[in-house]
């Protein structure tokens, strides 16, 4: 856990919990009013913030990416459509066992065609990387975890943009093939125990190395029964 992590994930239940609620309802009580009750999960330590000003200043970023939401709810106060699961999952390929599961962020229903468009928020400040698999594996979701078809997908980066940003709309044939092959790889490595790095290391594991060898201090558990580590580089 890092601090812009525990940023992101209390303004992401923020928003994406307004979905819960009727379309007129959902800016009836304040965001930041809803941030300060959820942020006590993320607290001090609990989201690894080094000091109270450290603190201070990622709950000021949250308020304003709330606020933008506010004065620019957009599809925020639209219709949405609900998949049923809480995790969204389904057989990539059943022969081989391999299964795609995520979270998407946000259903917009489109009632003239009934489809959907993906909103996908983003609280960080850099843009998704180009050939992200991201939007792919979200397609791939939405279209086989409920009936409407997809027309369109968007990231809605909260740190700067007042509405979100269309993206291009990934082929789904070419989207199956692409994450099966990732996901063939990454099943025969688990097989084999020998799960080879293709950058020879990088960011991505480094925090969890370390963790491994003791460098972590455990200081919580996720809602998926995760172990939630915090590093003391202070």
């Amino acid at each position: 856990m890092k601090p812009a992590l525990a940023l992101g994930q209390i303004v992401h239940e923020v928003v994406e919990g307004l979905s819960n609620l009727p379309a007129d309802q959902r800016l009836s009580v304040s965001l930041t009013k809803k941030m300060d009750v959820a942020w006590q999960k993320i607290a001090g330590e609990k989201g690894g913030f080094s000091s109270k000003d450290e603190e201070k200043e990622y709950i000021n970023r949250g308020y304003e990416m709330l606020k933008r939401v506010e004065r620019n709810p957009g599809p925020v106060t639209q219709k949405a459509v609900k998949i049923r699961q809480d995790l969204p999952y389904y057989y990539l390929d059943e022969e081989e066992n391999i299964i795609l599961c995520g979270k998407i962020d946000w259903l917009k229903w489109v009632e003239a065609d009934d489809s959907v468009e993906i909103i996908d928020f983003k609280t960080g400040r850099n843009e998704e990387k180009k050939g992200s698999l991201q939007l792919p594996i979200y397609h791939l979701l939405v279209t086989n975890t409920q009936k409407r078809k997809v027309s369109g997908v968007s990231y809605w980066y909260l740190d700067r943009d007042d509405k979100p940003v269309q993206m291009e709309l990934p082929n789904l044939g070419e989207a199956h093939d692409t994450v099966l092959e990732v996901a063939r790889r990454i099943k025969l490595g688990r097989q084999i125990d020998h799960l080879k790095c293709p950058q020879n290391g990088c960011y991505a594991c480094r925090d969890l190395e370390r963790v491994l060898t003791g460098e972590g201090e455990l200081v919580g558990t996720s809602e998926y029964r995760q172990d939630i580590y915090v590093l003391n580089d202070k």
